[in-house]
């Protein structure tokens, strides 16, 4: 970081050496353009802004809303994460609108959409953005963008932006303006340092401002009123290390979506490493909820190693044990755009593959929507994506799912199917939206457990109470014929969701399961078949 900023700054001495006017002049683009023409070159100072005016009065574009209140959008509690990266997920954002009948039916409620503000080059993540009012010019305009968002609301699916806000790219031009008077003159953490790093504890006694806090405010009210978006991700959120700020601009983005009249949920989500319960709101932090890294590591180790730490996968289960107190607290997630993906995992570091290494899959994502907390998926996973994790270009392999005359593909389309099958018993179960979490069952020599969840509250999200229970096999040897779970928390007639609804009789709180696999997992529900599931909730 300290090189890249001495070679600005000898850049602009050379340039001010080889001027021979009595003034001098910098060249940059205004920090506040909504759209910036590089001329096609990546370097900064021979692009230029844009403005657009109509009738004499500046304009970003001409796209009218259609769906702001055409469906209800989902409550924060009930959010379905899908990350995605749009050049890699299908290049374009119209391509993402016209794939929009897969997020339909894969049944999620929100998309995360990975850093999509103007970013030096024409390939790669965003995270170093370089202009925080323009949108990333490779994916698409302004119009299509809005077009994408607002096809997603018409299909009652939330926007989440991913936000860089705890540093920017070299070349952005408040680092040309006055680097120390926008950014820190070092970097905070010499080891976690992405570039330019905002100062947000300078304070500008002539003007009265907070002079980074009050740019990026202004950014983020910029994309939630011109975008229309229901959520912010904090990107190095550890690395801000300021919950003055955070607190502030979470509380004002809040405002500024209700101010909109519709939608009246905004959910910001940090990105902190590793998490921490002190974040959220809850807890008197600046956050709704954060990334549950723990979750991660924990269920990753459960699956893919033989013996799994018993104590620590309590605790990634049911994240209230280390101190969050509602689901909206930790979002949950077996991968995501830092980490590949389990199944490469699998492959590479046990070389487990093919239906067993599918099975692991399936298992941890079972435990994912079961257990306390939010859901996220990272794009490709349910479909069975092998390519690893790269910042370039690592595109969705959509012919795993298309239909072959050999069916080769067979368990890839397996594999999306019980994603979609999971995914509608989280949002049609208001039983694993509630904080109704109990382990009635542990045999850690055996490797199996078992955990209850539970809701009893009968009101306008559920019609009747509803009881499940999720029995998980850990071993990587051990099938059972038959097994005996102990404390059932009802004696009667329990479904299996992910098995045609077979049905087990349960008796003196005893439930016996047949052929239970190593690496598998149950879901049961009480007293009701998946088909009826359904009419039980209004949900």
């Amino acid at each position: 970081h300290d090189k890249q900023v001495e070679e600005v700054k000898e850049r602009n001495k050379k340039r001010e050496e080889e001027l021979t006017f009595t003034e001098v002049w910098y060249t940059f683009v205004d920090p506040y353009a909504t759209e910036v023409d590089e001329r096609g070159s990546d370097d900064s100072f021979r692009s230029v802004g844009v403005l657009i005016f109509k009738n004499g009065r500046k304009i970003v574009d001409e796209y009218e809303w259609k769906y702001d209140n055409h469906v209800p959008l989902a409550s924060n509690e009930k959010l379905i994460i899908y990350e995605i990266h749009i050049g890699d997920f299908e290049d374009k954002f119209v391509n993402v609108t016209a794939r929009m009948n897969y997020f339909v039916q894969l049944g999620i409620t929100a998309v995360e959409i990975m850093p999509i503000k103007e970013f030096p080059g024409q390939v790669g993540w965003g995270y170093t953005p370089r202009y925080y009012f323009a949108i990333e010019s490779t994916y698409g305009t302004t119009a299509e963008l809005k077009e994408m968002i607002d096809t997603f609301h018409k299909n009652g699916i939330r926007v989440i932006m991913d936000g860089v806000y705890n540093h920017c790219d070299i070349s952005s031009p408040y680092t040309a303006i006055d680097h120390d008077y926008w950014f820190h003159h070092e970097p905070k953490d010499q080891v976690w340092s992405w570039g330019p790093e905002w100062n947000y504890e300078k304070y500008d006694e002539k003007y009265n401002i907070w002079p980074a806090r009050k740019y990026i405010g202004e950014s983020i009210k910029y994309f939630i009123d011109e975008f229309h978006t229901d959520g912010i991700r904090f990107d190095a959120a550890t690395q801000i290390a300021n919950n003055d700020f955070l607190k502030t601009i979470v509380q004002q983005s809040k405002e500024q979506a209700r101010n909109r009249g519709y939608a009246p949920e905004f959910y910001c989500v940090g990105e902190y490493l590793p998490d921490e319960m002190e974040a959220v709101i809850s807890n008197n932090g600046p956050m709704d909820g954060v990334w549950h890294d723990t979750f991660y590591y924990k269920i990753r180790e459960a699956v893919t190693l033989d013996t799994p730490n018993w104590e620590e996968l309590k605790h990634a289960v049911d994240a209230r044990r280390r101190g969050y107190k509602t689901i909206t607290d930790v979002v949950n997630y077996q991968s995501n755009h830092d980490h590949d993906r389990l199944l490469v995992d699998l492959g590479k570091e046990r070389q487990i593959f093919d239906k067993d290494a599918f099975r692991r899959v399936r298992m941890a994502f079972a435990i994912q929507i079961t257990s306390f907390g939010l859901v996220m998926i990272w794009m490709g996973e349910e479909i069975g994506e092998y390519k690893e994790k790269t910042p370039g270009t690592a595109k969705i392999d959509w012919t795993l799912i298309e239909d072959r005359e050999d069916n080769s593909n067979a368990i890839n389309k397996e594999q999306l199917q019980f994603y979609k099958d999971v995914i509608h018993l989280r949002k049609s179960n208001a039983a694993l939206r509630r904080p109704n979490l109990e382990f009635i069952y542990e045999h850690e020599d055996n490797q199996i457990m078992a955990w209850h969840r539970w809701n009893t509250v009968v009101d306008d999200d559920q019609k009747q109470e509803n009881h499940i229970v999720i029995v998980c096999n850990w071993s990587s040897s051990n099938t059972y014929e038959t097994y005996e779970i102990l404390n059932m928390p009802r004696n009667g007639r329990w479904y299996e969701w992910l098995n045609n609804d077979k049905e087990y009789m349960v008796e003196n709180n005893k439930l016996i399961l047949n052929d239970f696999i190593d690496h598998s997992v149950r879901i049961l529900i009480y007293e009701c078949k998946k088909s009826d599931n359904d009419k039980r909730s209004l949900a």
